[in-house]
């Protein structure tokens, strides 16, 4: 029975490793942004790993994977089993702090591919515990399944195997798009909401200094304020969330004016994401002069997106010669288009036709 149950939670533990990490693996960049979420003021103040956050993703991810093909195989099970033990404290304690002080509203643990409340993340993570706790009293029964040349060939192979698809996947574009803006989606169809779609209750929190400590009331406690207590601010509080659509803050605006609609009832559009200039390749950004000229002889017209400031677009214009529009937009929601900064949509009415990474413009097809 005790060998049964170890041997289940070998093989669940690694199989559900193995899936989580690959997710993630095939777009580390998007955890990396999960990741910034965690260093950033509001939640744990370190900033100073944010310039770290892909590389630490790349490592958390591949360790995943390859600790899972470990167990799987039963190479080294000590240091597996440890290793898979700190890993899933660490993924427990954070799932349970964005949970509790409703901080990272999803951790990213299957990455776009299946959104998890922070709540959900923790039970999860506490039920893997509990797999990797039975693993952990009976290492003994975890035996290797091949010899030690073969052990050493796989687990070398996993990582190799790992690594590369790290780099491919940020030098190009994720093997599998998961994410609302994926070819074939049209963005106004997907912003729209139906008309029997489930409200959002939103509950005005009122904020008041009192002994010099903001504290927040609800309307129905202003009746009751203390004497001398100062307002501060108002801001509205979700109590329940209703039907949010898969894309919810697409918006486009030229000169401080929405061009959203103009932008997506046009028939031949070739849109570049850049998330934020300053931080933009600048080999990609050298290519988008040429580029723009190649799509308008074809009749497309060419548009770039961003979250910059009208500053930086005056002196990202002026250095690369750059003639097109530059429309204003989330900085999260072009995250969430494409991770290049730049990289290339190709749209028809709206509906996403093509999508490349600046180093793969030349496999657009116009």
């Amino acid at each position: 029975m005790k060998n049964s149950i170890t041997q289940f939670s070998r093989i669940f533990v690694g199989i559900l490793f193995i899936i989580s990490g690959l997710i993630k693996l095939n777009d580390p960049i998007g955890f990396s942004y999960k990741l910034t979420e965690y260093f950033s003021e509001p939640v744990f103040n370190m900033p100073f790993f944010a310039p770290f956050a892909l590389a630490i993703a790349l490592v958390l991810v591949i360790l995943e994977v390859v600790l899972g093909v470990m167990l799987l195989i039963g190479y080294k099970s000590k240091i597996t089993i440890w290793s898979l033990l700190l890993l899933i404290v660490m993924f427990t304690f954070l799932t349970f702090y964005s949970a509790y002080f409703d901080v990272v509203k999803d951790c990213g643990c299957f990455g776009d591919a299946l959104k998890l409340t922070p709540w959900q993340s923790f039970t999860k993570d506490i039920v893997l515990l509990v797999f990797i706790l039975i693993l952990f009293f009976n290492q003994k029964l975890i035996k290797p399944l091949f010899g030690n040349k073969t052990q050493n060939s796989l687990a070398l192979t996993s990582l190799i195997l790992c690594a590369f698809l790290g780099y491919w996947v940020i030098n190009h574009l994720p093997l599998i798009d998961f994410r609302p803006y994926k070819v074939g989606i049209n963005i106004q169809k997907a912003m729209e909401i139906p008309d029997n779609a489930p409200k959002s209750v939103v509950e005005m929190v009122f904020i008041y200094k009192v002994n010099g400590v903001d504290t927040e009331f609800t309307e129905k406690d202003l009746m009751s304020l203390p004497a001398g207590a100062e307002f501060v601010d108002r801001k509205d509080k979700v109590i329940v969330q209703g039907y949010l659509p898969p894309i919810h803050d697409f918006k486009l605006e030229l000169e401080g004016q929405d061009n959203t609609q103009v932008i997506l009832s046009k028939e031949k559009n070739l849109i570049i994401v850049a998330y934020n200039l300053e931080k933009s390749c600048p080999e990609g950004l050298q290519k988008l002069n040429k580029l723009y000229q190649d799509a308008v002889a074809k009749g497309y017209y060419v548009g770039l997106l961003t979250g910059s400031t009208k500053a930086i677009i005056d002196v990202t214009k002026k250095k690369y010669n750059l003639k097109f529009d530059f429309f204003f937009c989330d900085e999260t929601a072009l995250k969430t288009i494409e991770r290049a900064n730049p990289s290339i949509v190709i749209l028809n009415y709206g509906t996403v036709i093509q999508k490349v990474h600046h180093h793969d413009i030349n496999k657009l097809k116009l």
